[in-house]
């Protein structure tokens, strides 16, 4: 059982015909070229022989070989049309198989697609999203306050202690009344000395008032 030629199988067989056709004409053609020279020749030879007989028989014959010289000619004409217009069909054809093809899949995606649904997704999606960003802001102010409770003081009043350690004061949480021990003051002998250490302490001692 023989197969079912496709388009494009037909298409080159029938190109193949086509070219095979117009050889055929051309050799044909050529043929009737040579023919025509020589019935020129033969009509001059008999015109100086003063043959008016044989000059009208081959005149009528070179009339025919001429009007047959003309038709292959037409003929090749009417091929060559007949192969463009082949070709710009199988293109239609092309053309018209794809849009059919992107036609039949847009409508599948329009039934699949429904624009209400769509929206709601994206309504949802956005208060989703606002839901997010709000529970993220109140963690992380959560998070700062523990951090601040927990560390922040403490890294104060080590900074203080330390501040207040570097010139022999000790700091028991209170700063109401400072003792000074004169073993930790440097002994410089001057009293310019003495009173910028007791500003500083005047300084630290104020804000617990």
């Amino acid at each position: 059982m023989f197969k079912k030629k496709t388009v494009e199988q037909q298409m080159k067989e029938q190109d193949r015909q086509l070219r095979r056709a117009q050889r055929d004409i051309g050799r044909d053609r050529g043929q009737l070229e040579k023919e025509e020279k020589k019935l020129e020749m033969e009509i001059k030879k008999a015109a100086k022989a003063g043959n008016k007989d044989t000059c009208a028989i081959l005149a009528k014959q070179l009339v025919n070989l001429r009007k047959q010289k003309t038709r292959t000619y037409k003929a090749s004409s009417t091929i060559t049309s007949v192969g463009v217009q082949t070709k710009a069909m199988h293109s239609n054809m092309k053309m018209a198989k794809v849009m059919g093809t992107t036609a039949k899949t847009m409508g599948q995606v329009n039934k699949q697609m429904d624009p209400q649904k769509i929206a709601q997704t994206m309504q949802q999606f956005e208060r989703e999203n606002a839901k997010m960003e709000m529970s993220e802001e109140m963690i992380n102010d959560t998070l700062d306050d523990v951090l601040n409770e927990s560390g922040d003081e403490e890294e104060q009043d080590s900074i203080i202690n330390q501040v207040l350690g570097e010139i022999g004061i000790d700091i028991s949480g209170q700063m109401n009344n400072v003792n000074v021990p004169s073993n930790n003051l440097k002994e410089s002998g001057s009293s310019a000395e003495f009173d910028d250490i007791e500003a500083r302490l005047n300084a630290l001692q104020t804000p617990g008032q």
